[in-house]
C-alpha cells in the first residue's frame, strides 16, 4: 500500500491505496464520486476525463498514486453553490447529450480547450474533443454547446 495525499474538488484526502489502483476507481469506489464514469478502461472513449493539476486527463490511464500531492477536479466539482458553469448550462440548453454517459468527459475536455482557446471555431472544437467518444448524438449539439459556452464567456468578460 502507498499513502497518497490529494485534493479532489476542493477537499483534501489522505488514503492508503494499492499502487496499481486507477484514478477513476479511486474517485468512484473510494471517494464515491460517481459522476466520473468508467467507459472503456482503455483510454479510448474519454468518458472518465478529469482535470489533474489543471489539465484534462483520462482517469482510466492515470494511477491514483500519480495524483499524490496534486489537485483533481471532477465534473461534480464544477458547479458552485448549485449553479452550473456556462459550459454545463450550454450542454443542457443545446441538448448536447442523450444518454449522458460521455457528458462528464466531454465537459472536462471542453473546459481544457476553452482555457487554452477561449474563442474556438467548430473545427477546433471537433479536434479538441476527438479523444472523447459519444455513441448517441453525432456530436453536432456538443460542438454547438462548446461554441455557445465560449460566446457566453465572451459576453461576461466583454
Amino acid at each position: 500500500m502507498t499513502r497518497i495525499s490529494v485534493k479532489v474538488d476542493g477537499t483534501a484526502y489522505e488514503d492508503e491505496v494499492e499502487p496499481r489502483l486507477l484514478l477513476v476507481h479511486y474517485l468512484r469506489d473510494r471517494l464515491g464520486l460517481t459522476g466520473t464514469p468508467v467507459g472503456c478502461d482503455t483510454s479510448s472513449c474519454g468518458a472518465c476525463t478529469v482535470e489533474l493539476e489543471g489539465t484534462s486527463v483520462k482517469s482510466c490511464s492515470v494511477l491514483a498514486v500519480q495524483a499524490d500531492g496534486g489537485e483533481v477536479t471532477t465534473v461534480q466539482g464544477l458547479a458552485r453553490d448549485g449553479e452550473w458553469t456556462p459550459l454545463q448550462r450550454a450542454f443542457h440548453e443545446q441538448h448536447a447529450l442523450q444518454c449522458g454517459y460521455c457528458t462528464p468527459g466531454m465537459i472536462m475536455a471542453a473546459r481544457d480547450l476553452l482555457r487554452e482557446n477561449p474563442d474556438p471555431d467548430a473545427d477546433e472544437v471537433r479536434e479538441a474533443l476527438e479523444g472523447n467518444m459519444c455513441r448517441c448524438t453525432g456530436y453536432q449539439n456538443i460542438v454547438r454547446a462548446v461554441l455557445a459556452a465560449a460566446a457566453a464567456s465572451e459576453e461576461v468578460t466583454a
